[in-house]
C-alpha cells in the first residue's frame, strides 16, 4: 500500500474517521480474498447484506440472483431516487500478486477493482447513515456481471431502476494518482462490440496438406487482415481497436485442424466508424472463406452501448468532487477510455456519470488492471466512499431547489 495519506480538502458534508477507513480497507481485503465471477457472487452478496447489517440497514434485498439493492433517505418510497452504483464481480485470472490478502479462490481474482469499489459504497452507505437529514431517497445498488456484460441489464429488466431518476457510479484507475477524481461529460467508456468466428475447413495429415483445407493457416490470415482495419479503413481521428483474444484450433503437432475459433472486440468512440468497422470485418471474413476455400461463420454477440455522461449530472459529480478533494485534483480522463462498462445501460434509461478515481501505486510494480498482478492504492478508497455520499446529497437538494415549469 502507499504511504500518501487521505486528507480531505473541503468536507462541507462528511466526516471520515480512521474507523471508517479501517473497516473499508477490512472489507475491500476480504472479497479480494474471496473473489466470485459473473452471476456466481452468491457469497460476496451474502457478505455485502452482512455489512449493511453492520451499519443499521437491514431492508436490503437480492436482485438479478446475485445483486444486493438498499435504500436510504427520508423518503425511502419517493418515485425520483439516486441511484448509487457499485460492481462486485472478479475475473477468471489467476492471481500472482504476492498480497497477503491474495485470492483463495483458483482461477479467479479480482483484477479490476471491483473489490475496492463495493468497499467504497458502503463506506459511502455508513456516512449516509449517520446524516440525519437525506431530503429523499438514495438506492445502493451493487450490481452483479459487470465483466460479463449484462449486469446492469439484468437490474433493469427486473425494474430496480423504475424508481431511480439519476444514477452516479465511478471506477478505481491507476493510470491517475490516489486523490484525484476525473470528471467528464460526453463520451467516457467505447462501444464495445464481442464476435465469435468459426472457421471451418478440412482436417487431414500434416505431411499432405493438399488433401486438407487448413483452419489453422486461414484463421492466421484472419487474424492478421483484421488488424488492416483499423490501419487502413478507418479515421485515425476516430480512436478504435480490434482485438482478437482467444485463438482455438488443433489438439496434436501432426493433424491439419480442421476447425479454429476466434473471440475478439471492436472498441469504437465514434458510432458511425462502428458501424463501417464492423461491415468491414464481414467483408474481409468473406474474403478469406473464399480465399482459403473454408466455410468461415461470424456471429456478434450482445453488445454493450458507450457511456455518455449527461451534462446536468456530470455538473453535479464535479461539485461533489470538489467536497472531496482540492480543486486542481478534479481532473479530466483525457480521451475516451476504450474500455467497455455496463453501466451505459443505465444511462440509455435514466440520467448518470460515471467519474474514475485515482489509485496508481506508487512505492512498488503492479500490473494493469485485468493482470495476474494488479493493484491499487488502498488510500483511494474514502475519496470514493465520500465523493459517492456527497454526489447523492448534492443532487437531492440541487432538486430541492429547482423552479417549478
Amino acid at each position: 500500500m502507499s504511504s500518501s495519506p487521505f486528507i480531505i480538502q473541503n468536507s462541507n458534508h462528511f466526516k471520515l474517521n480512521d474507523a471508517l477507513i479501517d473497516w473499508m480497507i477490512d472489507i475491500r481485503r476480504h472479497i479480494h480474498r474471496y473473489p466470485e465471477l459473473s452471476l456466481e457472487e452468491f457469497e460476496t452478496s451474502r457478505y455485502i447484506q452482512k455489512k449493511l447489517n453492520e451499519i443499521g440497514i437491514q431492508s436490503s434485498i437480492r436482485t438479478a440472483g446475485t445483486g444486493v439493492v438498499a435504500v436510504l433517505g427520508n423518503e425511502p418510497d419517493a418515485p425520483n431516487k439516486v441511484g448509487l452504483r457499485a460492481d462486485i464481480d472478479g475475473l477468471p485470472v489467476q492471481e500472482e500478486s504476492g498480497l497477503e490478502f491474495a485470492s483463495l479462490n483458483q482461477g479467479v481474482m479480482h483484477a479490476c477493482g471491483h473489490d475496492g469499489h463495493v468497499a467504497m459504497l458502503l463506506g459511502a452507505a455508513a456516512l449516509l447513515k449517520r446524516t440525519e437529514d437525506i431530503p429523499g431517497g438514495i438506492k445502493l445498488i451493487f450490481q452483479p456481471a459487470e465483466e460479463h456484460g449484462n449486469g446492469a441489464l439484468r437490474l433493469i429488466e427486473e425494474g430496480l431502476i423504475d424508481d431511480v431518476e439519476v444514477i452516479f457510479g465511478g471506477h478505481i484507475d491507476t493510470h491517475f494518482q490516489t486523490g484525484q477524481i476525473t470528471v467528464d461529460s460526453g463520451l467516457i467508456c467505447a462501444y464495445t462490440d464481442p464476435f465469435q468466428i468459426v472457421v471451418n475447413g478440412r482436417g487431414g495429415h500434416a505431411a499432405r496438406p493438399h488433401e486438407a483445407a487448413d483452419a489453422v493457416v486461414a484463421a492466421s490470415s484472419l487474424v492478421m487482415m483484421l488488424q488492416s482495419i483499423v490501419s487502413r479503413h478507418t479515421d485515425p481521428n476516430k480512436a478504435e481497436v480490434i482485438t482478437i483474444g482467444s485463438f482455438q484450433a488443433g489438439s496434436v503437432h501432426n493433424v491439419i485442424a480442421g476447425e479454429a475459433v476466434l473471440k475478439g472486440t471492436i472498441r469504437s468512440t465514434d458510432s458511425q466508424t462502428r458501424i463501417r468497422t464492423m461491415a468491414g470485418v464481414e467483408r474481409i471474413v468473406q474474403s478469406i472463406a473464399m480465399m482459403h476455400d473454408v466455410e468461415v461463420k461470424l456471429v456478434f454477440e450482445e453488445p454493450l452501448p458507450a457511456v455518455i455522461n449527461a451534462e446536468c449530472s456530470t455538473e453535479t459529480a464535479r461539485t461533489a468532487a470538489w467536497d472531496v478533494t482540492s480543486f486542481d485534483n478534479v481532473i479530466s480522463q483525457g480521451c475516451p477510455s476504450l474500455g467497455g462498462e455496463d453501466f451505459a445501460f443505465y444511462q440509455q434509461q435514466i440520467e448518470g456519470c460515471l467519474v474514475r478515481f485515482g489509485g496508481g501505486v506508487t512505492d512498488r510494480e503492479v500490473g494493469p488492471s485485468h493482470s495476474k498482478n494488479f493493484d491499487f492504492d488502498e488510500h483511494c478508497l474514502p475519496y470514493g466512499a465520500h465523493w459517492l455520499a456527497s454526489v447523492a446529497l448534492h443532487w437531492l437538494k440541487r432538486q430541492g431547489t429547482r423552479v417549478p415549469i
